[in-house]
This record gives structure tokens, C-alpha cells and sequence, in this order.
């Protein structure tokens, strides 16, 4: 699936820093070009690898599709790195935080309201 996330986002002239996620969720480091709106290009990536999921079951059997709502952040040039890394080490990373406490917490850090209502309800 991360191949075809690669080639997705060439073909809508992103660039793709780095994939990784876990079961329930991928993160994703994209310079999303600025003739596409950040919301545009996740409904046409939902779409695009939902199709490509269902027509590869055999090798995704456990995907039933993805949720409704999505986190998007802005980041400094000067952290990529930083970002990669952390991407790149979801597994070790998630043993030690779930990731719906982790973006909890990201959110609160950066004065996001967390409305526990509609939080992650999807």
C-alpha cells in the first residue's frame, strides 16, 4: 500500500517525505502542491487506496475503510528530519503511547481544543 500511496502522490505532484503507520493508522510527511487544498488531496487518497485495498484483498483482507476524519499538521522545513524519524519509528514508538492519547496530547500541546464528543468517533 505504501508504494501505491508513493505513486499517488507523484501523480497529484506531491512529494512524499516518508510512510509509516500502524494497524489502525499511517502517518505521512507530503508537500502537498499548492494547487491542490490539503482536504482535497486525503478524500482523493481515501478513494484512490480504498479502491486499490478492495481490489487487493487477498493481500489486505482486514481493511474495512478508513475513517471520516484525518489530522493534518504544518511543520518547519527545519524539523523534517526530526518528523522522518519519528515516522519512520511508529512501531517502537506506539509500544510506548497509543496513538489516540499521542494526538490528544499533540493537540492540547499546541491549544487545540479536544472536544471528547467527537473525538476519534469514526
Amino acid at each position: 500500500m505504501y508504494k501505491y500511496i508513493w505513486g499517488f502522490a507523484k501523480a497529484k505532484d506531491c512529494r512524499l517525505y516518508r510512510i509509516n503507520g500502524m494497524a489502525d493508522h499511517i502517518h505521512m510527511l507530503v508537500e502537498v502542491t499548492p494547487s491542490l487544498s490539503i482536504s482535497d488531496f486525503v478524500r482523493m487518497l481515501k478513494i484512490s487506496t480504498s479502491n486499490f485495498l478492495k481490489k487487493n484483498n487477498d493481500k489486505f483482507p482486514y481493511f474495512e475503510g478508513w475513517g471520516k476524519s484525518y489530522c493534518a499538521l504544518t511543520y518547519n522545513m527545519k524539523d523534517k528530519d526530526m518528523i522522518i524519524s519519528y515516522i519512520e519509528g511508529q512501531k517502537v514508538h506506539h509500544t510506548k503511547q497509543g496513538f489516540r492519547d499521542e494526538l490528544k496530547a499533540l493537540l492540547v500541546e499546541n491549544g487545540i481544543p479536544v472536544d471528547e464528543a467527537y473525538y476519534l468517533r469514526d
